[in-house]
């Protein structure tokens, strides 16, 4: 829906020739276009090459439900200093994407009027809304949402109550990319699309491999998320989840009254198997999620989704029609599958490695991309200045992630968990 909707843009030639750079980046999505835009304003004398294997935003960034939320998935809020912070850093970035979408009026489609996390379950909802009121009491701004407040904005006989955070919203990704590109390029930034990295040669200048060409680098950017145990980082501590998602036609403010939804840019669910819904400006719902059958891990790794998606796409719908049985009527216009970036704990990790200290990385946003992918390039952008004290405190840096078991234990362990289960593996809380 995203690439449908977007305004079309030339495409980037491939690399074809060797080059040097002072920062190599691989992938032209949220993170990599972002830490590019970061570091070409801070640094305007360093070259910066970017590679992307197909087109700008072909990854998650590209392929997400649009939902721009607040925390730091994983991370335990049951200190208030340490949830002040957390949500204040996630809030701040969503303010800069918000000053960044108006600077540059008519580029990129963003609504800002809030996302729910809808309750299921009577006991659960005795919960959520305690929980509701104490993260209030330390002062941040969140509403338990029943009754005809919750109606006013979601009307399901399923939801019994929901959590509303104000401060979120709904982006068109590729808007975004797109102006990230266009502020990048201007600052002197290359991308090259079309040029899938095949190697990698570590050391104190990093070759990065492509059937054009090596560039050479004295440091390295990792902004593949789902997709970097491909190139042979994170094996252990990352897995690519395929989630298949689709989107109506645009309906009338008046339509989506009558079917149950009005004034939130999202929602998302308390279940395990987290079903996610968004609406955009014009109308558009996007669903995804919601049951085993809605996400799919494929054997070793592979990123690609490869024959009929058809099964996860009825169950997304079966999903969403439970919640919203007047969407049954509805017409779909795209369907799609994306590939998120999993970790055990469901914490992102941001850092530095390598022998010389000059690999960096950004990945592992289980589900919270859009806000943490694109602070991921302020955050790097800092790493590579060597000023690592804003962001030392918090629990994506230099988080080590692991747990997962190589083939066949990983693809048979998956498998075999959720069947039995119904649930998704993980780990506890960072």
């Amino acid at each position: 829906m995203w690439a449908a909707t977007a305004r079309p843009r030339p495409e980037s030639a491939p690399l074809r020739a060797d080059e040097s750079a002072d920062v190599v980046i691989i992938g032209a999505g949220f993170t990599g276009l972002s830490t590019a835009h970061h570091l070409a304003a801070r640094f305007p004398d360093r070259r910066i090459v970017v590679l992307e294997a197909g087109r700008i935003g072909n990854g998650a960034s590209g392929r997400n439900g649009g939902m721009v939320l607040n925390w730091i998935h994983g991370a335990e809020l049951s200190d208030p200093d340490r949830s002040r912070r957390i949500f204040g850093v996630t809030r701040a970035a969503i303010d800069d994407l918000e000053a960044l979408v108006a600077a540059h009026p008519g580029r990129v489609r963003f609504r800002r009027d809030g996302c729910l996390e809808a309750v299921t379950d009577t006991r659960r909802a005795e919960e959520a809304h305690a929980d509701a009121e104490k993260l209030a009491s330390w002062g941040l701004p969140v509403t338990w949402l029943s009754g005809d407040a919750l109606r006013q904005r979601l009307r399901s006989e399923r939801v019994v109550g929901a959590v509303l955070d104000p401060t979120a919203g709904q982006m068109h990704g590729l808007d975004l990319l797109h102006l990230r590109y266009d502020l990048a390029a201007a600052l002197g930034v290359t991308v090259y699309e079309r040029t899938p990295v095949v190697a990698i040669r570590e050391g104190k200048t990093i070759e990065v491999h492509t059937p054009g060409g090596v560039v050479r680098a004295a440091a390295m950017v990792l902004a593949t998320n789902g997709y970097t145990p491909r190139l042979g980082y994170f094996r252990r501590g990352l897995f690519p989840l395929h989630s298949h998602v689709f989107a109506t036609e645009p309906q009338s403010a008046e339509t989506w009254a009558r079917v149950g939804w009005s004034g939130a840019a999202g929602f998302s669910d308390d279940l395990d198997r987290i079903a996610y819904f968004s609406m955009t400006p014009d109308g558009r719902l996007l669903a995804g999620g919601g049951s085993n059958t809605s996400y799919g891990y494929r054997w070793n790794d592979a990123t690609a989704w490869k024959g009929s998606a058809a099964r996860g796409h009825e169950a997304v719908a079966r999903t969403l029609h439970r919640y919203l049985p007047g969407a049954a009527e509805l017409p779909v216009a795209q369907r799609w599958t994306g590939t998120l970036g999993i970790t055990m704990s469901r914490t992102c990790t941001m850092g530095v490695r390598g022998a010389h200290r000059n690999v960096y990385f950004a990945l592992g946003y289980s589900g919270h991309g859009v806000v943490l992918a694109n602070l991921a390039g302020k955050v790097l952008a800092d790493l590579y200045a060597d000023h690592h004290e804003p962001w030392a405190d918090l629990p994506f840096y230099q988080h080590r992630i692991g747990g997962i078991p190589g083939e066949p234990l990983r693809f048979v362990g998956y498998h075999a968990y959720t069947a039995l289960t119904g649930r998704s593996p993980r780990k506890n809380h960072a």
